[in-house]
């Protein structure tokens, strides 16, 4: 997954109101005793890692079950989150730390390592970000991006040059991004890691990771930047579940890392177009699957605030958020 996704914090769900929010969670049956709702888009990465755990009978080897939420969307999953209609979603730690900030009990595990990247055809003349000047760039998102904001400050680390004014942005949605560059709309795609897999699977080249871009701005180890979010106090009567959802997610990830038949078997809910696409995705993942969070991590997460605080980036500037590492659970 890339760095960008939707901010919405708590004054976004009273605006969009907590009414609305039925319309977006579509539960797969009555909640239980003993259960915990995880949030999920239907066609994400995430399905896939939900449907291993309960293929594998993880959630009921831990003391617990598993119950999915179909999410419309990202931000419909911060919304159930933030009114109790799901105890885990997946977003950034950014958020969550803007969450804490703003009195919500949050913890945060990462879910995922797999970052975004720019991809461009395999016949390009780009080959550095250099020969990104006067090209056409496909951005999933807006331009408040984080990917978009850490790329133009690799950029002018790298050139001098802020690529704002060098290139030809085009923000938009990533399954539109995607298209753009698939019918040469754009010379090159900033984008999400599932739908950059999908490029290189069709045959385009990653001409930088956003994990090359952390790195090179100083940013190392990369940590995980995606992960499970929960509030401590809505799931208080659940922390054993909770703790036992994360060891049954470890070994659902051991499968999957190890297993090409659990892929084969997610293959037909993963809509690929080919067999290069599918083995594409299926590397991603498992290049992205998490070790945990060290020391190392909070130390490079700390930079890595301090950085998008000075880049201005919105789901931090203009509020009194401060880094806290007891966002990290386990840490």
């Amino acid at each position: 997954m890339s760095i960008k996704d939707l901010d919405l914090n708590r004054r976004d769900v009273l605006a969009a109101g907590l009414a609305g929010t039925a319309a977006l969670v579509v539960p797969h049956s009555s909640w239980a005793s003993g259960s915990l709702r995880v949030g999920s888009l239907k066609f994400g990465s995430l399905a896939w890692l939900m449907d291993t755990v309960i293929n594998e009978g993880l959630d009921k080897s831990n003391g617990f079950k598993l119950e999915v939420v179909d999410m419309a969307s990202t931000g419909a999953a911060k919304i159930a989150l933030l009114s109790g209609d799901a105890d885990i979603v997946v977003s950034d730690w950014p958020w969550a730390m803007r969450q804490r900030s703003e009195g919500e009990d949050v913890q945060f595990a990462p879910y995922s390592s797999a970052l975004g990247s720019v991809m461009v055809t395999s016949d390009s003349p780009i080959k550095t970000v250099a020969d990104l000047q006067g090209k056409r760039l496909g951005i999933a998102g807006t331009a408040l991006d984080k990917s978009w904001l850490l790329l133009r400050a690799y950029a002018r680390k790298q050139t001098g040059r802020d690529l704002a004014e060098v290139v030809s942005p085009i923000f938009g949605a990533a399954p539109l991004i995607t298209e753009q560059i698939r019918q040469g709309r754009v010379d090159a795609a900033l984008n999400f890691w599932t739908f950059s897999a999908r490029l290189q699977g069709a045959g385009y080249r990653e001409l930088i990771s956003m994990a090359d871009v952390l790195s090179g701005l100083g940013v190392s180890p990369v940590p995980s930047l995606v992960g499970f979010i929960w509030d401590e106090k809505k799931t208080a009567g659940k922390s054993k579940e909770v703790a036992n959802f994360l060891i049954a997610v470890n070994a659902a990830n051991k499968v999957l890392a190890t297993s090409d038949d659990a892929w084969l078997r997610l293959k037909p809910n993963m809509r690929v177009k080919s067999d290069a696409e599918f083995e594409a995705l299926k590397a991603y993942y498992r290049a992205g699957i998490p070790e945990g969070w060290s020391s190392a991590q909070s130390a490079s997460a700390e930079k890595l605030f301090g950085l998008l605080v000075e880049l201005g980036e919105k789901t931090l500037v203009g509020g009194n958020t401060k880094f806290d590492p007891a966002l990290f659970y386990g840490a």
